[in-house]
């Protein structure tokens, strides 16, 4: 789909009132609230733009898969640091609107901390540019920060521009043995020293501890921390990043955000622990895991979960009534209409 195209589309749904469902690849139709809206494919919408190895930025259309993103990057030794999952053939649009980062972001940072700019189409079919090639040119209200996580709400993100980093020279991962009680502990002890980690995961009595940076700083940790030298990392990590790992198996998953030095919760079906300690994957229905996740300064997003549970369960943590109102004044001035992705945030948007 060229780029007219697409703001014609927009244009003539707004004038008719059509909702639309925007789509990429469809790798994340899993998440958020129900899908609905007639399907705007903007998945050939693809292409790398401009990307200067110096400047560290990368600039694509919305349609362009992450696989062919990265391997562009790797050729000049460079990352998207947030570690974006692929799953099955995501793309960079994607990416940003479900604003979903791997496990380096306990390190790097999320998919928003990267936004440079974008170049947006909103549900009127109006175009609008916001931000530019480095971070200096972003003044005011960072809007292009905004849209990572607005699932498509506010408009088709058709360009992206995302800063990009080296990749690190060394890297090395250790395993320890510990319970869930012991593994918080030594996270939250590790995160108050200067530890070259760039991930960490916890499953089943077992925790896995990525090291990356500065070979003398990667040496350095792992003769302070010891543990064992893990076997197929790479494999490891790629499986925590695509979720293939069997601790996302089943068909219920929560999704917990959580501050680090939080305990555990007392809660039936942990699954793993990542992010130092800060994400919490629970498997099954547990009845009150969103008030334990509130008692403990976090919120639970219903990640994954079969349609009839998903139409009885909004995805994400209600908002206050304050922070409802910032919502809707936010859609109403970008897609006046509602016609964006209705529900697939919040059913009342």
């Amino acid at each position: 789909m060229r780029f007219d195209d697409i703001v014609s589309a927009l244009a003539a749904a707004h004038a008719s009132h059509t909702p639309l469902r925007i789509r990429g690849a469809g790798s994340k139709d899993f998440y958020g609230g129900m899908l609905s809206g007639e399907v705007l494919d903007v998945g050939t919408h693809r292409g790398i733009v401009a990307y200067e190895p110096t400047e560290l930025y990368l600039t694509a259309r919305c349609g362009t898969p992450l696989s062919e993103i990265e391997a562009v990057l790797a050729e000049k030794g460079q990352m998207l640091a947030f570690e974006p999952p692929h799953f099955s053939g995501a793309t960079l649009g994607g990416c940003v609107a479900a604003g979903l980062s791997g496990p380096r972001r306990q390190q790097a940072g999320a998919v928003r901390d990267f936004m440079l700019g974008a170049k947006l189409v909103d549900g009127t079919g109006q175009v609008l540019n916001f931000g530019g090639q480095v971070m200096k040119n972003v003044a005011g209200y960072d809007v292009s920060r905004l849209l990572a996580g607005s699932l498509g709400t506010l408009g088709v993100l058709t360009e992206v521009t995302l800063k990009v980093l080296p990749k690190p020279v060394a890297e090395t991962t250790l395993v320890f043995d510990c319970d869930e009680v012991e593994a918080l502990r030594r996270l939250n002890a590790w995160g108050g020293q200067p530890l070259p980690i760039s991930a960490s995961f916890w499953c089943n009595g077992r925790l896995w501890l990525r090291l990356s940076g500065a070979a003398a700083a990667v040496d350095a940790a792992t003769r302070k921390l010891g543990g064992n030298s893990a076997v197929d990392a790479e494999k490891h990590w790629i499986s925590v990043r695509e979720q293939t790992h069997p601790a996302f198996n089943g068909g219920v998953l929560w999704r917990l955000a959580l501050p680090t030095t939080a305990g555990p919760l007392g809660l039936s079906g942990l699954r793993a622990i990542e992010w130092g300690g800060g994400l919490r994957w629970y498997g099954d229905e547990a009845p009150d895991v969103r008030a334990a996740a509130a008692l403990a300064g976090g919120h639970a997003t219903l990640y994954r979960a079969p349609e009839s549970l998903r139409c009885r369960e909004d995805a994400f943590t209600p908002l206050s009534p304050a922070l409802l109102a910032l919502h809707r004044r936010l859609k109403q001035a970008f897609d006046p209409k509602g016609i964006l992705n209705p529900g697939r945030l919040y059913a009342e948007l």
